[in-house]
């Protein structure tokens, strides 16, 4: 409490009101899986490439960072996926790329799994290397072209005025009338130095440390690069880039490994790892660095070699933990586990196995992570092609409340084949999940996560691969098996919301989305009531948090009841601890709500009716 200890007015702010609980996000998605390219965790040059989840929110976004729909002119899963999800409404996925590198290791010169374009540079082993930033064989597609730039503003005289430390000037002598000789554009400097600043003046670096003031009668052309990065019809271009290491716009600095300018960029300048008992190579001179980036010519050079690593497997889809040290990041679904936003959760790539037993590990690894999380719900995919009778014993190897089957697959116009208004459109089988995941998150957006996510429309395809029929529903609905459906008038949709499990407290999907959020909302918005004196204070002040908070959720409609006590109860009091728990200093909440189901069968009885006269 306060000390008054000095006579005088004292001011202080209270609070008379409950702390608010808000609730949290419910429409953002996570994937993991196999991509074009992209961020991954691996070794590179002894140092860690290790990233997390990354946030895309838009097809054109996952595609800068993580590529086209294809691996290898196969189509790639999880990009299918994003773009469905996009498409049905989805604004919010993280995506994490599963890689498994090759056993020589991702990085391990031009046959490892990152293409690389060794350019010389005044030494032999070469001192110079441009490096995919991401492995995959479309590293190999990486086109780089570097042009130099002479500027115009001219520096004359024995003072630099519009130049930094670190920039790179190349001098001349000026000429009888005392003007700036005239150097053609396309002729490339032969002698460069670097501008470095001593007791508040500029002058020049002597290439030894010391110092060298501008001479008299000289012309200084500022000298910078361009570097233009190509792959198919995306292209980057940094322009400005500056040879001293000095300089903010170091060209090592602005395309560097770790820590970028550009997260998206797709290479990075590097000196070459020495083979082992051989000493680095020395940095470099500014010169020898610009005539090598310069050597490829203005149209540039494609990097070399690359590769899609090793075989994917359920465990390379699960992952790895993060460990104790900073070089060994979370990866798979794993990752996903560490961004706490995430509410649904997809991994189309399950479908890729051809072996059923390995499509089932690594369904239940996706069962698992959402179980081992709490707050999240998985959306399953069956095996593609599957049957009535397949599909079923698919969905029998699994029960969990944390999960839910959609069959079957989305038939779209193949978006990796080029238009062509002579042929028929070329069509391409995928998987649910995407499209399935953009539903729940349209749905949650516009209604809130207590609605199911069914009689939604499927938007974006052509047709269900399989039709399913009253009849088939029938057997398909009470296991657990959410039906995609075509109804003539009303399109394709969504047409089931169960989970997948044996519990009938957790057979919809709604339901349980509707407790994880509350029980998610709840946690996040209580932390300040650890450590505090549990007392009836405290009992009352969080028994207040909760049912204002349950009382706004009531109002939307999630709970049942045409009054907040027919809804909810919330009790915190000496009825739901023991002295032993206050002893032990636990303190319990105990809280029921009444959600609402949704209204699966709609039934009208209707019967003949006699009239009576004698009634009005």
């Amino acid at each position: 409490m306060p000390e008054y200890l000095t006579p005088g007015v004292y001011v202080e702010e209270t609070s008379f009101r409950s702390r608010s609980i808000e609730g949290v996000p419910t429409s953002t998605a996570g994937m993991a899986g196999a991509t074009e390219y992209g961020p991954v965790a691996h070794p590179a040059n002894n140092v860690a490439m290790a990233t997390g989840p990354v946030l895309v929110t838009s097809p054109t976004e996952y595609e800068r960072f993580f590529g086209g729909l294809t691996i290898d002119f196969a189509p790639c899963r999880l990009a299918l996926a994003a773009r469905s999800f996009f498409a049905n409404g989805g604004r919010r996925l993280y995506v994490q790329r599963v890689f498994v590198p090759t056993a020589d290791g991702a990085g391990a010169g031009p046959d490892g799994d990152l293409a690389r374009l060794d350019i010389p540079a005044g030494a032999n082993p070469p001192r110079l290397q441009w490096c995919a930033r991401w492995p995959g064989t479309a590293g190999a597609r990486v086109r780089v072209a570097v042009r130099f730039r002479r500027s115009k503003n001219v520096q004359v005289g024995t003072s630099l005025r519009t130049v930094l430390p670190g920039a790179a000037v190349e001098t001349a002598a000026l000429d009888a009338q005392g003007r700036a000789p005239s150097i053609p554009d396309e002729q490339a400097p032969t002698a460069l130095r670097i501008v470095k600043l001593q007791d508040g003046a500029l002058g020049y670096d002597d290439g030894s440390g010391g110092f060298v003031a501008p001479a008299a009668g000289q012309a200084a052309f500022h000298i910078t690069l361009d570097v233009e990065v190509r792959l198919g019809d995306r292209v980057d271009v940094y322009n400005g880039l500056e040879l001293g290491s000095e300089h903010r716009r170091y060209i090592r600095e602005v395309l560097q490994d770790v820590d970028p300018a550009d997260d998206a960029c797709l290479v990075w300048l590097t000196l070459p790892t020495p083979a082992v008992g051989q000493p680095p190579a020395p940095e470099p001179t500014p010169i020898q660095m610009l005539t090598a980036l310069l050597a490829a010519g203005p149209d540039g050079a494609y990097l070399v070699g690359g590769s899609e690593g090793g075989a994917m497997s359920p465990a390379a889809l699960e992952g790895e933990k993060a460990g104790t040290d900073t070089l060994d990041p979370a990866t798979g679904l794993n990752a996903l586990g560490e961004i706490d936003d995430i509410a649904i959760v997809a991994m189309p790539d399950t479908t890729n196995f051809d072996d059923l037993d390995n499509a089932i590990t690594a369904v239940d690894a996706l069962l698992g992570h959402c179980e081992q999380d709490r707050y999240r719900i998985a959306i399953i995919d069956p095996p593609q092609d599957s049957s009535i009778s397949e599909v079923r014993a698919f969905r029998s190897r699994f029960d969990s409340k944390y999960g839910a089957l959609y069959y079957p697959w989305l038939r779209i116009v193949d978006p990796t084949q080029s238009f062509d208004p002579e042929l028929p459109a070329q069509l391409l089988d995928v998987p649910p999940s995407g499209a399935v995941a953009g539903i729940y998150a349209r749905s949650d957006i516009e209604r809130g996560v207590h609605k199911a996510p069914a009689n939604e429309v499927v938007r974006g395809i052509t047709q269900f691969v399989t039709n399913v029929t009253y009849d088939r529903q029938s057997v398909l609905n009470p296991e657990g098996i959410n039906a995609l459906r075509f109804f003539e008038g009303r399109a394709n949709r969504v047409w089931g919301a169960r989970t997948i499990s044996s519990d009938p407290e957790w057979k919809y999907v709604n339901v349980r989305r509707l407790f994880i959020y509350l029980e998610h909302s709840i946690d996040k918005a209580t932390q300040w009531a650890v450590f505090e004196p549990n007392n009836e204070r405290l009992w009352g002040s969080v028994r207040q948090s909760i049912e204002d908070f349950l009382i706004s959720v009531w109002q939307t409609g999630a709970l049942m009841g045409t009054r907040p006590e027919e809804a909810f109860f919330v009790r915190c009091d000496r009825t739901t601890m023991t002295q032993n728990d206050l002893d032990n200093g636990r303190m319990i909440c105990l809280i029921g709500v009444a959600p609402t189901y949704p209204a699966e069968f709609v039934i009208f009885r209707i019967g003949q009716w006699t009239a009576d006269s004698r009634r009005s």
